[in-house]
């Protein structure tokens, strides 16, 4: 028996197909026409944008019948044909879902306005409502998706005859314009009101917007609905070039919008008005980077094979570092940039300085702000076999697909590195090279699982590995978050996922980290702090105004604003860092002084002034 659309809503996200008006047009359809009549007159039209939704790996496609009621298509001369074309819609529609994706019938307003404000009276608009939902209902679709409304009143009246008709899940959408309200000047908030009574499934927005706009409606819109949330934005705003309209929003930020619609709370994505199934393929791989453990694999094999897993490494047996957090004692890592040249030296005299001032590992990130430097795997095999120092390897998901990922993995374990700190990764397009592209199969979460599953002597695709490996996993986590709430779950999942310790982000002001402490009281495992010594009063700017989470409090400011730059500076950004240090040491497990600028020497000094080295 198929899956229906609650058991995928409850288990997680759903991902809805895009436009099919504007693929019509973009396919030769006349502007002018009926594209619901398209349904009997270029049924193999319909059908193969159907199929290319499918393919884009679409849980839920949507029948051409929008504008299928007797109201609208009375303006063709089609009136007398409303149960033939939504019979057909859904005929075709199934035709391509096959077994395992599910049909919405769509439903859009009647297009003209109910009595008081217009002519039609709330008895015509229940018979035009019933006439084309019985319509779709009879003839087997999986769910209703009523769409595009402006007046909430008519939205309600349409689930009310909805409801009437069958039990079936229900999606309702609003459409709202870049001043949040309605094409009849409904708001937000007042849409959202009556919308959350309605004994729907699923309330959302589509249409009229682009996905930056429609982030900001579902931050609003989030603390006041009880109700899973959808969000289905247009590419973009269009542009029309020589009478035609073009959506001009690419793949990658619809991919990226879909995943902040999802870490902002939305249950539902997918698109609107210029989208096509290239942007909902973008969108299915970006729903696979964050939960990659939901990726639906179909093997077709004769016999069944049991992959069995072993229990991994003891955390006090994979590195010394490890054993240190295994036995609680407080460890000490120093972060260091990678080089912009091909020549690790200077790097590596300054780790045998670390080395010598007795810290326990030098810290490695990957491309940080998305810059070309020396490879920080490189670095760190390097680094420990000259220097003869651990390393904790930033590894990210950002360049490498997961196969890539898994080679890295097997060749860094082969060469010795033991200690990885497992991040996402910041885009290209925030660094150096904004033309640049990512790949991101997955997330901190999926390449957490990754490494714990070649701990355990599985590869990515499940096959057994003749060496079960032994990384250290650490992960990310913000303290300062803005979305704290979001942090943590992440930060959970992480821990389901395997993660054995964790660093922050630098953290300036002791009173938020330790209150996301005790916010998260109940978790085990480590906890490293990051610090980072300022080391100037342009540089605290920099991290208050353009750092993610790094929130420098305005009397930190203040003492950095007096002394300015130079070494008064940074001896005063040591201080300020190694006070932090000091009011926070209790409630962790170690430190990670980021070295700003190369400046080892400075980083050490925190860490002697916070007390926890000699």
């Amino acid at each position: 028996m198929a899956v229906t659309f609650r058991q995928k809503l409850s288990e997680g996200i759903v991902l809805f197909d895009g436009a099919m008006g504007t693929m019509l047009y973009k396919k030769g359809a006349y502007i002018n026409q009926c594209y619901e009549a398209l349904n009997l007159s270029d049924s193999k039209l319909v059908l193969d944008i159907h199929a290319e939704y499918v393919k884009a790996g679409a849980d839920v496609i949507e029948t051409n019948t929008y504008g299928a009621n007797g109201k609208k298509l009375k303006g063709f001369g089609l009136e007398g044909k409303v149960e033939e074309i939504n019979r057909k819609a859904v005929q075709l529609a199934r035709e391509a879902a096959g077994r395992t994706v599910l049909v919405a019938g769509s439903i859009g307003p009647l297009g003209v306005y109910l009595q008081p404000r217009g002519l039609i009276s709330e008895a015509e608009a229940r018979e035009l409502y019933g006439r084309q939902m019985r319509a779709l209902l009879a003839n087997g679709v999986d769910l209703l998706i009523l769409e595009s409304y402006a007046d909430v009143n008519e939205l309600k009246l349409a689930v009310e005859v909805a409801r009437s008709l069958s039990d079936l899940p229900i999606v309702a959408q609003g459409s709202f314009n870049q001043k949040h309200e309605t094409e009849i000047g409904t708001t937000l908030e007042t849409f959202l009101c009556e919308a959350d009574t309605l004994d729907v499934d699923v309330i959302g927005f589509n249409c009229s917007t682009g996905p930056a706009d429609m982030l900001t409606l579902l931050e609003k819109t989030i603390p006041k609905i009880s109700k899973p949330i959808s969000c289905q934005p247009n590419a973009g705003m269009p542009k029309v070039v020589e009478g035609r309209y073009f959506y001009l929003a690419s793949t990658e930020y619809m991919a990226e919008y879909a995943k902040r619609f999802i870490q902002t709370g939305a249950r539902v994505v997918g698109g609107c008005c210029g989208t096509a199934p290239k942007h909902v393929k973008a969108m299915r791989s970006a729903i696979r980077a964050l939960f990659p453990g939901q990726r639906q694999v179909v093997i077709e094999s004769k016999e069944t094979v049991c992959q069995t897993t072993v229990a991994e490494t003891a955390l006090e047996a994979k590195s010394k570092f490890g054993a240190r957090l295994q036995r609680g004692e407080f460890v000490t890592t120093v972060e260091i940039t990678p080089p912009r040249s091909a020549d690790p030296q200077p790097t590596i005299q300054k780790c045998e300085y670390l080395k010598k001032s007795g810290i326990d590992a030098v810290n490695i990130p990957d491309g940080p702000r998305a810059s070309a430097r020396l490879s920080p795997l490189v670095l760190a095999i390097l680094i420990e076999q000259q220097v003869g120092i651990e390393s904790v390897l930033h590894y990210t998901c950002r360049d490498r697909n997961i196969i890539g990922m898994q080679s890295d993995l097997l060749g860094l374990y082969a060469a010795g590195i033991r200690n990885l700190l497992i991040v996402t990764g910041d885009p290209p397009k925030v660094g150096d090279y904004p033309d640049a592209t990512a790949v991101f199969d997955v997330d901190s979460i999926g390449l957490t699982r990754i490494v714990t599953g070649l701990n355990r002597g599985q590869d990515v695709g499940g096959n057994p590995i003749p060496s079960p490996l032994g990384f250290v996993k650490g992960v990310g986590v913000n303290p300062g978050a803005i979305n704290l709430e979001e942090e943590i779950r992440r930060l959970r999942q992480k821990i389901d996922a395997g993660a054995e310790f964790m660093i922050t982000q630098p953290i300036f002001d002791p009173e938020i980290f330790l209150c996301f402490r005790d916010r998260i009281k109940d978790i085990a495992i480590p906890i490293v702090a990051g610090v980072w010594p300022l080391v100037s009063y342009k540089n605290a700017e920099f991290m208050n105004n353009e750092v993610p989470g790094a929130s420098v409090p305005d009397a930190i400011m203040e003492r950095m604003r007096v002394k300015g730059s130079g070494p008064e500076a940074q001896k005063e950004g040591a201080r300020i860092a190694g006070e932090a240090l000091s009011l926070i040491k209790d409630s962790v497990q170690g430190a990670q002084v980021s070295a700003a600028f190369g400046k080892v020497e400075l980083a050490v000094e925190v860490l002697q002034q916070g007390g926890v080295l000699t």
